[in-house]
């Protein structure tokens, strides 16, 4: 693509073969009613960003934990951060896409509060600046993965050369405020920008009670008196129904975040995450170049060099996402000799069925049944903590119930 001092939505547009509907004002009603992808800009490129202070620190106070690299930032500090990320020769401040509807992503992007986690968090940077009339181009396409990710690659290539290297990290090159792209994130080091996820609640407890007919509201003898009584036919049979009382354990005064289940590793296993952790990051770079490379052969929707890449790359993604979510609670245990009891790090031998057999009881993360290491959670290990020798225990296994002695604690 031919680099120009601004080419705007609408080139981005051209460089991938589609045709754009637009411009329309953010906010405005648009018809887009189908899946596909979006672009919103600026009415004329800005030398630096107009960004909201005010509006910058109520977004740090209403998230006690948003960071900046680790530390509380005021809002002027935050502010400065924000602005490293600015492309002063660029009208286009996002891209998006959307799989069922474009004018319902908008509109949630639209209505997006600063700070929350719905409906639009992806694209929140558009709600520090004062600016009006940002624009939004659009077209429909079902292939919306693969046109936002050339949307952003026709972006990356036409920022100059002087901008792309004033960037904290030239290799990643995306619209102001999309923070995620083609498999890669934006440096900008703020954490806690939205709440966490709200977990998954158990549904509540249910007793139902069984309550006679007789005894149903108003049904009793005493109650009916001598006179006749007439019933209507749906009434008459709501009266007989048993009733269903719905227990629930009562609400807490204070509600506090549920904390990530620990993740129990030997310090090997820390140094294994970390490594396959420092591993695949580094894989980033080459599957991102590939996804560049297949794009460049044609359509992206009978293109197998770009399917596959993009398999790995999700595949990769999703990876380092859950070993991340490992480290980051992560608590080494250290591997024991002897002991009194069994504990996560013990080597055990144990008599199963007559037959001795020793394991050695890690975290999840670290199990590996065929080698003798098993998990803590597993029925065998969650039998076994706490044991003393010569105690037995039951492990009570998918094949039932089997009685574990333990002979020696290494």
């Amino acid at each position: 693509m031919t680099t120009e001092l601004d080419p705007g939505a609408a080139a981005l547009f051209r460089a991938v073969s589609l045709q754009p509907d637009g411009p329309a004002l953010l906010g405005r009603p648009m018809r887009a009613s189908g899946p596909g992808v979006y672009v919103v800009e600026l009415p004329a490129a800005l030398p630096a960003p107009r960004l909201d202070v005010v509006r910058i620190g109520k977004w740090i106070e209403s998230l006690p934990d948003l960071r900046l690299d680790g530390e509380r930032p005021t809002g002027k500090v935050l502010a400065t951060r924000l602005a490293r990320f600015w492309l002063p020769s660029r009208r286009v401040l996002f891209i998006g896409a959307a799989e069922t509807s474009i004018a319902g992503r908008v509109t949630a992007l639209e209505r997006h509060v600063l700070g929350e986690r719905r409906p639009h968090a992806s694209s929140q940077w558009l709600k520090t600046l004062r600016v009006e009339a940002l624009r939004v181009w659009w077209a429909q396409t079902t292939a919306t993965e693969e046109y936002e990710d050339a949307l952003l690659a026709a972006f990356a290539a036409s920022v100059p050369a002087a901008e792309t290297a004033a960037l904290p990290d030239p290799a990643v090159v995306l619209p102001w405020a999309n923070l995620r792209g083609a498999g890669v994130a934006k440096p900008h080091g703020i954490t806690g920008a939205v709440p966490p996820a709200d977990p998954q609640r158990p549904a509540p407890p249910t007793r139902v009670v069984e309550v006679p007919p007789g005894d149903a509201d108003g049904a009793r003898v005493e109650s009916r008196g001598s006179g006749s009584v007439r019933r209507a036919g749906a009434s008459a049979s709501a009266a007989r129904q048993p009733r269903a009382v719905r227990v629930t354990p009562a609400r807490s005064a204070a509600r506090g975040r549920r904390a990530a289940e620990p993740v129990l590793l030997s310090a090997d296993g820390l140094a294994r995450l970390q490594a396959e952790h420092a591993s695949l990051v580094a894989r980033r770079p080459e599957i991102v170049a590939r996804i560049r490379t297949a794009k460049e052969l044609g359509d992206l929707k009978e293109n197998s060099d770009y399917t596959s890449a993009r398999e790995e790359q999700s595949f990769l993604e999703g990876r380092i996402q859950a070993l991340e979510a490992q480290l980051r609670a992560a608590v080494v245990v250290e591997e024991r000799a002897g002991g009194d009891r069994v504990i996560v790090g013990s080597s055990v031998t144990v008599e199963i069925d007559g037959e001795e057999r020793r394991f050695t009881i890690v975290g999840t993360a670290e199990a590996q049944p065929a080698t003798g290491r098993i998990s803590d959670a597993s029925p065998i290990g969650r039998a076994l903590l706490g044991r003393v020798v010569g105690e037995q225990a039951v492990a009570t296994t998918p094949g039932g119930s089997v009685p574990v002695r333990v002979v020696a604690i290494e």
